[in-house]
């Protein structure tokens, strides 16, 4: 892709994202996620939904790369047990406590991304004494949310569009899979059709049973075993 990926931009040398850019890229995403999910013959799970798997053409139009790790599941069919495969800082708690991948998980993964785009920060972020999802959670219920934005853009940005961009992050990352909206419901709220959610002003405590060793083993930090794109 001739833009490269989208961690480059938001974490690496490459010049720095406009907002209309970031915003559009984000749509991208939920609308390729939403042809994974509900629009082709069978769900496809993706199960590794991160910033560097976001690939930008010549016009920064989204294609969603490899899928090494995907599986193909019928649409009526729930939460498919797989064993956990992904990349940490992405990985929903529920996916990593029972190995059962689910579009909820990729739901999950697509509002870690939603986040990094805004906020600027990785997923995993050195600088935070909390993860990316709760950081920003508390500056949420603090009424702060706006100076999450990443400071890289000088306030030239649309406030309403970053507000919405986060919100919609933290609905998807939400630490309870079944509160978690579908892609369908993500995209419409990003497309301003929808009301924003109202979510609690602390971040919620989900309770799922306790890892086994052998789950934990199988989380694997980057594996790419084939490439393909997706684009609508």
């Amino acid at each position: 892709m001739p833009n490269g990926s989208l961690d480059y931009h938001l974490f690496g040398r490459r010049s720095q994202l406009s907002w209309t850019l970031r915003y559009k890229i984000s749509i991208g995403l939920a609308s390729a996620l939403l042809y994974l999910h509900e629009e082709w013959e069978q769900c496809v799970l993706h199960r590794d939904i991160k910033s560097s798997n976001v690939m930008l053409d010549s016009n920064f139009n989204v294609k969603l790369g490899d899928f090494g790790l995907a599986r193909l599941m019928d649409h009526e069919l729930g939460p498919q047990t797989t064993g956990v495969v992904g990349t940490l800082g992405y990985l929903a708690p529920e996916y990593v406590s029972t190995g059962t991948a689910s579009k909820e998980s990729d739901v999950y993964s697509f509002g870690v991304v939603a986040l990094e785009i805004a906020t600027g920060r990785k997923s995993v972020d050195k600088q935070l004494e909390k993860g990316l999802v709760e950081w920003v959670w508390d500056l949420y219920g603090n009424g702060q949310l706006i100076s999450a934005a990443d400071e890289r853009m000088q306030m030239d940005f649309e406030p309403k569009q970053v507000e919405c961009l986060m919100i919609v992050g933290l609905w998807c990352a939400h630490p309870d899979r079944t509160l978690r909206p579908s892609i369908r419901q993500a995209n419409r709220v990003l497309g301003f059709e929808a009301d924003l959610p109202q979510l609690p002003t602390k971040m919620p405590i989900a309770m799922y049973y306790a890892p086994s060793s052998s789950l934990v083993s199988t989380v694997e930090p980057l594996i790419t075993l084939s490439s393909i794109n997706v684009g609508r």
